[in-house]
């Protein structure tokens, strides 16, 4: 799974896999020992992830729901995925 960002001890990754696998757009985060997933809006959509570290990946996708779409359209290509900016 390529990592799309990293930021206070989260990281965002989006599974090449996924994409022709599920109906709904998502990445996966990771915290500790918690692993979620998310819609492109930051909805949680399965898994479980603290309160206050879903806060910021919901803040995170929705400033950057835009490339996180473009990332999972290159993932359904079958193409490589890019970096987006962390939270800060």
């Amino acid at each position: 799974m390529p990592t799309l960002s990293m930021f206070y001890g989260i990281l965002i990754k989006m599974n090449w896999m996924d994409a022709g696998q599920h109906n709904r757009p998502h990445f996966h985060a990771f915290y500790g020992g918690h692993e979620a997933s998310f819609a492109l809006d930051g909805e949680l959509l399965a898994g479980d992830f603290p309160k206050k570290q879903a806060a910021l990946v919901r803040a995170w996708a929705l400033l950057h729901e835009d490339e996180l779409a473009a990332n999972w359209t290159l993932a359904l290509a079958g193409e490589e995925t890019y970096r987006i900016d962390p939270l800060k």
